[in-house]
């Protein structure tokens, strides 16, 4: 009897009066961040693709096999985005974590596409805003159409025998997208200068922000960063200068790229502005990191500095 309420106590105290545990809270947060993740990764695939397609649905006129072509390279878009934003760590984007430098990078390369697709799509359909963008798009090149200026360039890129409505046409796509990439530049250095980004929102993360860069690939990670920073701000602000007169240059060797045709003229005018600019920013955000690299040393000198004389004022004491 004695042994048998003994035994009932012992699994009373295992099983009834042990407290449960409790997955359910964690299992919850864990979906929801799922979703959440999986909802962000869907928005900016579908985004991509709009942008991808943006000049294929404004343009009139658009060829069966340059349709194909548009829709095979958003379907790769929207898989390579989604995969990317859907995982818990980036692999190839950069500086992920570090809002809004990627937005910003997209938000001016979607604007100019869009702005673009209404002026040449309202040649054959005149709409309001696609009037009042060809009229602003129209001043921006006349105003950046200046000698040595990387428009004029471009305008000088084109055959002597060009017809003067195509030459205007470029004129004016140059002229919008080098200003929004100028804009671009002007908010990034904004956010970096006035507002201190990255670190405005917390700690900033080198290693998930940076994931093609490799910290184990000799010298000094501060110095490395330095060093990718001058590169990419000379070449951003060379390649303007540099890609007409190489087109120039080969035109004896090589037929132009034709710019009657407006979605090559689209597509040929926004990478010829964005990339650069997105050179650019890039090597301004390696600046600001190894900056911070530099001043997290400089604490921590300070710090074991401080400790050493306090060591010592001890021991002499």
């Amino acid at each position: 009897m004695g042994e048998n309420e003994a035994t009932r106590d012992k699994k009373r105290d295992q099983v009834g009066t042990r407290d449960r545990h409790r997955t359910g809270p964690g299992q919850f947060e864990g979906n929801g961040a799922v979703v959440s993740r999986m909802t962000g990764a869907f928005l900016r695939a579908a985004l991509m693709v709009l942008m991808i397609s943006m000049p294929s649905l404004f343009l009139q006129d658009v060829s069966s096999d340059t349709t194909q072509i548009v829709v095979l390279v958003a379907i790769l878009a929207f898989l390579m985005t989604f995969v990317e934003y859907f995982s818990e760590y980036p692999s190839m984007i950069e500086f992920r974590f570090a809002p809004p430098f990627n937005r910003l990078r997209f938000g001016a390369l979607f604007l100019t596409i869009l702005l673009l697709s209404l002026i040449f799509g309202s040649k054959a359909m005149p709409t309001d805003i696609g009037m009042l963008s060809a009229r602003l798009g129209g001043h921006l090149g006349n105003a950046m159409d200046f000698p040595y200026s990387p428009v004029r360039l471009v305008v000088l890129m084109l055959p002597a025998e060009a017809d003067a409505s195509v030459v205007a046409s470029v004129r004016m796509a140059a002229g919008l997208s080098y200003t929004m990439s100028i804009l671009m530049l002007f908010v990034f250095l904004s956010l970096v200068r006035l507002f201190g980004w990255p670190t405005r929102r917390g700690a900033f993360n080198v290693w998930i922000n940076l994931p093609m860069f490799d910290p184990t690939g000799g010298g000094d990670v501060m110095r490395r960063l330095r060093r990718d920073a001058a590169l990419n701000i000379v070449l951003g602000i060379l390649l303007p200068f540099l890609i007409p007169a190489l087109i120039k240059a080969s035109a004896s060797l090589i037929d132009p790229i034709t710019m009657e045709n407006p979605q090559t003229l689209i597509w040929t005018m926004s990478a010829w502005a964005f990339l650069p600019a997105s050179l650019i920013m890039r090597g301004i955000a390696l600046s600001r990191v190894a900056d911070l690299i530099a001043e997290k040393r400089a604490r921590a000198d300070a710090r074991a500095k401080a400790k050493s004389d306090e060591k010592e004022r001890f021991q002499t004491v």
